[in-house]
C-alpha cells in the first residue's frame, strides 16, 4: 500500500469514527427524550439498537488492527490509530450508558416521573456538545481545543451534585419515594460518566497530537 492508500485510508476510518459518535449522540438524546416523554418503545428501541453501536466499534478495531499488523505505521500515524482504537471504545461505553437510561425508563414503566427532569437534560446536553466538538478537535487535530473541553467536565459534575442533593431531599421529606427517586440518581449517574468519557476522548486527542499520555482535569475527590 502506498503513502497515499494508507493515508487515504486512515481518513475513512476517521470518518467512520465520526459515524460511530454520530450514532451514539442519537442513542443519548433519545434516551433522554424517552424517559422524559415516558416513551417506553422509543426506549426499547433504544435498547435494541445498542447492538448495532457494539457492531460498528468492532468493525472499526478491527480495521485500525488490520492497518497496522499490514502497514506498520510508525510515530504519529500509529498514535492516529492507537488514538482512534481508545476514542471508539469510550463511545461505545457512552452509548452503554445510554442504553443503561433507556432501561430505567423501562422499569418506570408507565408511571409519571417523581419531578420534572430539570437538569438531566441539561447534563446531556453539555456532554453532547463537549462530544460534538472533541471529535471535531480529534479531525483537525486541536489538542487545544481538547485539552479546554476537560474543563468543562466540572459544569456537568456541579448539575449533577444539584440534582442528586434535590432527590436525595425528596427521600427524606417521604421515602416513599426512595426507589423512584433512585432510578433518577441513576439517570444522573450515568450522564455524568459520559462526560468523563467524553474526557478521556479529549486526551487521547491531545495525546495523538502531542505524543504525551496525561491526565487532564483530575478529579478533587
Amino acid at each position: 500500500m502506498t503513502r497515499v492508500a494508507f493515508h487515504a485510508e486512515l481518513k475513512k476510518l476517521e470518518a467512520e469514527v465520526l459515524t460511530l459518535g454520530d450514532m451514539v449522540d442519537k442513542a443519548v438524546r433519545g434516551s433522554i427524550d424517552a424517559l422524559e416523554k415516558r416513551d417506553i418503545e422509543a426506549s426499547k428501541a433504544i435498547i435494541r439498537n445498542d447492538a448495532e453501536i457494539n457492531k460498528k466499534r468492532y468493525e472499526i478495531e478491527d480495521a485500525c488492527l488490520l492497518l497496522i499488523a499490514t502497514q506498520q505505521p510508525m510515530a504519529v500515524d500509529l498514535r492516529s490509530i492507537a488514538a482512534m482504537l481508545s476514542i471508539v471504545t469510550e463511545l461505545e461505553r457512552i452509548a452503554d450508558h445510554a442504553e443503561g437510561t433507556a432501561k430505567i425508563s423501562v422499569m418506570i414503566g408507565d408511571k409519571p416521573l417523581i419531578k420534572p427532569l430539570d437538569n438531566l437534560p441539561k447534563m446531556a446536553e453539555k456532554g453532547l456538545s463537549m462530544l460534538e466538538r472533541c471529535l471535531t478537535a480529534f479531525t483537525e487535530r486541536d489538542a487545544a481545543t481538547a485539552r479546554a473541553i476537560c474543563d468543562e467536565d466540572d459544569e456537568v459534575d456541579a448539575l449533577y451534585e444539584e440534582e442528586y442533593r434535590d432527590l436525595i431531599h425528596m427521600m427524606i421529606k417521604n421515602p416513599d419515594l426512595i426507589e423512584k427517586a433512585t432510578y433518577l440518581i441513576w439517570v444522573g449517574h450515568n450522564l455524568e460518566r459520559i462526560a468523563d468519557r467524553v474526557t478521556n476522548i479529549a486526551e487521547r486527542v491531545v495525546f495523538m497530537v502531542t505524543g504525551k499520555m496525561e491526565e487532564i482535569n483530575v478529579s478533587r475527590y
